[in-house]
C-alpha cells in the first residue's frame, strides 16, 4: 500500500497501521548492526567481481519525476554481488571524467569500478575488483577498530593510480594511502588531528574528509566529524593544511548529522547529511558551502539543495563525489552503505546541480 492512500480503510486504521510501518522499519533499520555479514577475515588480495543492478527511480510512485528539490536526478541503482566482502561503502571518489569510481568499505577493503551510462542515465558497474586496505606493515588491515574507514579525498592522480587520504573512525586518524591498480597503501604517513578530535566518540569519529583544488583555498582538507558539537549545538569541523587551517562551524539544521563532503569545481563544498528518528525513519539532506563561506572561525549554513525522506529512494546515504560531464554539466554521485545488513542496500544514484 502506497503511504498517504486512504481508499478502503478508515483514517484511524491507516494511522495505526502507518504508525506500525514506521515504527517496524525504524527497529529494522536500528537492528541492522545485530544482523550484518561483515566479514571475519579481510581479503587476501585484489580480486574481480561482478556486479549485478536493478535500476531504480528517485520517487518510486512518480517514475517520470526528475527534479528534487533544486537538483535533477539522472539515474539510480541498486547493486548486488556475491562476495561477502561487496558493501559497507562510506566514501567514494570519481575521476575528472566520471568514468571510474574507487571507494572504502567499513569492513577495510577498498573497490574499483567502471561506471556505464546509457546516453546519461546510469545503467550499470563494470570490471569491478575488491581488495583489501592495507596497514603499515604491508598486510591487509585486520583489527575491526582500525578499519573502519568513514572518509576518503584524492589528493593526487586519479582513481586508478593515485595518493589519498582516508579518514578512520573508532581508531580516529586520518592515513596517507598512495595506490595503484592492484594495491592500495601500505600508508606512508599520517596526518596530525586537531586537538579536540581527541574527543570523538568511537563510533562518532572522522566521518567526511574533503580536498579543496581550486581557488584560495587550493591544497586545504576540509575534515568533519559526525556529531561532534560546539557549545552551541552545531557541528565542528576543521581546515587542514592550506593557508589558513583551523576550525569552523557547520549550523546543525533539524538534527541533522554529517556523513559525506565533496569539494566543488569552484571551490566550494558539498555536505551529505543523514537524520534517523524512530518516528520517522532516514532522512537525507544535501547542503552547498560557498567557496568563501571556508573561513578559519567561520559559522556556516549553507544552501540545501535536497531534503529527502525515505519515501524516496534513499537509505544510509554515506559516499558523495563530484565530477564535471562532458556537456558542463556538475554531476554528483551518491553511495550508500548497507553495513552488510540485509535489511539495507547497496544504492547509488547520480544528480545534477543547478
Amino acid at each position: 500500500m502506497r503511504l498517504g492512500s486512504r481508499k478502503g480503510i478508515s483514517s484511524r486504521n491507516f494511522l495505526a497501521a502507518l504508525t506500525l510501518v514506521l515504527a517496524g522499519g525504524g527497529l529494522l533499520y536500528l537492528s541492522a548492526t545485530s544482523l550484518v555479514a561483515k566479514p571475519v577475515t579481510p581479503l587476501p588480495g585484489p580480486v574481480t567481481t561482478r556486479v549485478s543492478v536493478i535500476p531504480i527511480t528517485f520517487d518510486p510512485y512518480n517514475p517520470k519525476k526528475t527534479k528534487f528539490g533544486k537538483l535533477t536526478f539522472r539515474g539510480g541503482l541498486n547493486m548486488f554481488a556475491r562476495s561477502a566482502h561487496f558493501g559497507g561503502y562510506s566514501a567514494i571518489a570519481l575521476d575528472q571524467s566520471g568514468t571510474t569510481l574507487l571507494a572504502v568499505s567499513d569492513g577495510g577493503s577498498w573497490m574499483r569500478a567502471r561506471l556505464d551510462h546509457d546516453g546519461r542515465r546510469l545503467n550499470g558497474l563494470s570490471d569491478v575488483t575488491l581488495g583489501p586496505i592495507l596497514d603499515r606493515d604491508g598486510k591487509p588491515v585486520r583489527s575491526v577498530a582500525r578499519q573502519d574507514a568513514e572518509g576518503l579525498a584524492l589528493i593526487a592522480g586519479e582513481t586508478r593510480n593515485g595518493t589519498a587520504l582516508v579518514s578512520f573512525e573508532r581508531d580516529h586518524r586520518i592515513m596517507r594511502y598512495p595506490f595503484t591498480p592492484e594495491r592500495f597503501g601500505p600508508s606512508n604517513g599520517e596526518v596530525p588531528l586537531p586537538k579536540a578530535a581527541r574527543s570523538m566518540g568511537d563510533n562518532l569519529g572522522l566521518e567526511a574528509i574533503a580536498t579543496i583544488r581550486v581557488g584560495r583555498m587550493k591544497g586545504t582538507v576540509v575534515a568533519f566529524s559526525e556529531r561532534l558539537k560546539d557549545r552551541n549545538g552545531n557541528l565542528i569541523g576543521w581546515l587542514i593544511g592550506g593557508r589558513a587551517p583551523g576550525t569552523i562551524v557547520v549550523r546543525r539544521l533539524g538534527g541533522f548529522d554529517i556523513t559525506g563532503a565533496a569539494g566543488l569545481p569552484d571551490g566550494g563544498l558539498l555536505l551529505l547529511e543523514r537524520r534517523f528518528r524512530y518516528s520517522e525513519g532516514v532522512k537525507m539532506r544535501i547542503r552547498r558551502i560557498k567557496a568563501a563561506d571556508l573561513r578559519r572561525g567561520n559559522l556556516i549554513t549553507g544552501e540545501v539543495l535536497l531534503e529527502a525522506s525515505d519515501i524516496l529512494n534513499i537509505d544510509n546515504m554515506e559516499g558523495i563525489a563530484v565530477h564535471r560531464a562532458r556537456d558542463g554539466e556538475t554531476v554528483m554521485t551518491l553511495m550508500s552503505d548497507d553495513n552488510f545488513s540485509a535489511f539495507q542496500r547497496s544504492l547509488i544514484m547520480q544528480f545534477t546541480l543547478p
